[in-house]
């Protein structure tokens, strides 16, 4: 546990109603990341990631990749505190 760290994760572009936000939840728990993401109302998305930095670099690169339908054009990433205990991965509504 001593080589986790947690990120504040903010997604600007095409990243609303094109399913981001599962695309975020399911790549981090394939890669056993656990934390949030959710829509906000100027159009970005908030995350807050969970992990090792290898986990969390992984999951980086997938979300600036995006797939068809998304498009990331900035994402940024501010290191926050550990959450101790936290389990999985949720979509905030």
């Amino acid at each position: 546990m001593a080589d986790m760290i947690r990120y504040f994760g903010k997604a600007e572009g095409r990243v609303q109603g094109v399913g981001f936000r599962m695309y975020v939840q399911q790549n981090a728990m394939d890669l056993g990341i656990t934390g949030w993401v959710r829509n906000m109302e100027d159009g970005t998305v908030d995350m807050e990631l969970q992990g090792t930095q290898e986990q969390i670099e992984r999951l980086e690169a997938i979300i600036r990749k995006g797939n068809y339908f998304i498009r990331v054009q900035a994402f940024s990433l501010e290191a926050i505190d550990v959450v101790p205990d936290e389990t999985g991965f949720k979509i905030r509504y």
